[in-house]
C-alpha cells in the first residue's frame, strides 16, 4: 500500500510502498476514504510532540471502511463506514479511565502521532478509538468533523450555555466557521469576531446574527452592547487577539479556549472577580463524542468547507492547510 511517511524530525514528506498493516487482537483495519490534515499534524512533521517515533505516517481526521478486523472485536463489521479522530485509545486502567474519563486518560494514544494514520490506502486503530459514519455525510465532509468538528461542538455543548445566550465565536477559520454553524443551529446569539470585512458575508451566510470587525469597533464594547458574552470561543491562536475580548463576558461570562497557542493569554484577577467571568480549555472527545457530532452535524446540515486533493499531492495539500492558504479544511483521499 502507499503511505505518506515523516521519516525524521523535520523531514519532508516521502511516499512510500508498505505492507498492508495487519489488525492486532482489539484493532480494525479500515480501508482510508478520506483523510483531513489539521495544523496539528506539524507535531509529527516538526517532532513537537514528546516521544514521537519515526517514520511515521500522520493523520488523525481519517474515515473509510472497514477491512478486517482483528481478535475481540465484535461492534465493529466489515465495510462498515467508520472513523477515527485525535483521541486514539485509551488504557482503561488508569484513575481517569476507572472515572469514564477516557479523554484525560493517563496513557492516551494519538492516531497519527502514537501509532501511523490515515495519511494511506489503510490503517489500523483500537476499537475503542472508532466512531460510526451517518450516511448523509460523505466521507470527505465528515473527515474533518472527527477533530475540528468534535473539538468546537464538544466545548460548546459542555460549556453550561443555554439557547438565546450570547455566544461570540472568535476567529473564522477551519474551527470558527464550524463553530459558528453549531453555536447558531444550537440556539445561541451568535457573533463572529474577524479581522477583515472579506468575512462577513460568510459568517452571516454560516449562521452569525452579529459580526464584529475588531480592526474597525472595540470588540468589547459590541459585546457589552449585547448584554456581555456568556460564552467566547477562542478559536483563532492569537494570544493577543484573545487577551483583547476577554472584557467582552458578561456575568458569569467564560472565556473557553481550544486554539493551540503556546504564548500566554493575559487577564488580571480583577477582570474575573466582579462578575464572576471565568477562562477555561477544553479538548476534543473520545469516539461517542464523535459520533454526536456527526449526528448533529448530519441533522442541521452542518458541514465544513474542504479543499480536495490525492495522496500524490501531500506535500502541496499539507502546505495550503498549515501555511492557511486553503479555505477552511484540506482532506486526502488516497
Amino acid at each position: 500500500m502507499k503511505a505518506a511517511q515523516i521519516q525524521e524530525k523535520g523531514g519532508d514528506f516521502i511516499l512510500v510502498d508498505i505492507d498492508k498493516p495487519i489488525p492486532k487482537k482489539g484493532e480494525i483495519l479500515i480501508k482510508v476514504e478520506a483523510c483531513g490534515i489539521c495544523h496539528s499534524d506539524a507535531f509529527v512533521k516538526e517532532g513537537a510532540f514528546p516521544g514521537i517515533e519515526y517514520p511515521r505516517t500522520p493523520g488523525h481526521e481519517v474515515v473509510g471502511t472497514v477491512e478486517k478486523v482483528g481478535v475481540d472485536v465484535e461492534r465493529w463489521k466489515v465495510g462498515q463506514r467508520v472513523g477515527v479522530g485525535w483521541h486514539g485509545g485509551h488504557c482503561f486502567k488508569c484513575d481517569q479511565c476507572r472515572r469514564g474519563d477516557f479523554i484525560t486518560c493517563e496513557n492516551a494514544k494519538i492516531s497519527g502521532i502514537s501509532y501511523d494514520g490515515g495519511y494511506a490506502e489503510y490503517m489500523t486503530a483500537p476499537q475503542e478509538a472508532i466512531a460510526a459514519i451517518p450516511e448523509e455525510l460523505s466521507s470527505a465532509e465528515a473527515a474533518p468533523l472527527l477533530c475540528a468538528g468534535i473539538t468546537v461542538f464538544n466545548a460548546l455543548r459542555n460549556s453550561g450555555i443555554k439557547p438565546g445566550d450570547v455566544v461570540a465565536v472568535q476567529g473564522i477559520g477551519g474551527l470558527g466557521h464550524l463553530a459558528i454553524q453549531y453555536a447558531s443551529k444550537m440556539g445561541m446569539r451568535t457573533v463572529a469576531i474577524s479581522t477583515s470585512d472579506s468575512k462577513e458575508d460568510l459568517a452571516k451566510d454560516l449562521g452569525a446574527h452579529h459580526f464584529i470587525n475588531t480592526k474597525k469597533a472595540d470588540a468589547v464594547e459590541e459585546l457589552q452592547k449585547l448584554g456581555g458574552a456568556k460564552l467566547i470561543l477562542a478559536t483563532a491562536p492569537n494570544s493577543e487577539a484573545i487577551t483583547s475580548v476577554i472584557d467582552g463576558l458578561g456575568v458569569d461570562g467564560k472565556l473557553l479556549m481550544v486554539a493551540a497557542t503556546g504564548e500566554p493569554v493575559e487577564v488580571s484577577p480583577l477582570q474575573l472577580l466582579m462578575h464572576r467571568k471565568s477562562i477555561a480549555g477544553w479538548p476534543s472527545g473520545t469516539a461517542i463524542d464523535s459520533e454526536d457530532t456527526l449526528k448533529f452535524s448530519a441533522l442541521t446540515g452542518t458541514k465544513p468547507m474542504i479543499e480536495e486533493f490525492p495522496l500524490s499531492e501531500v506535500k502541496k495539500a499539507y502546505d495550503r492547510m498549515i501555511n492557511n492558504k486553503s479555505r477552511f479544511r484540506v482532506v486526502l483521499k488516497p
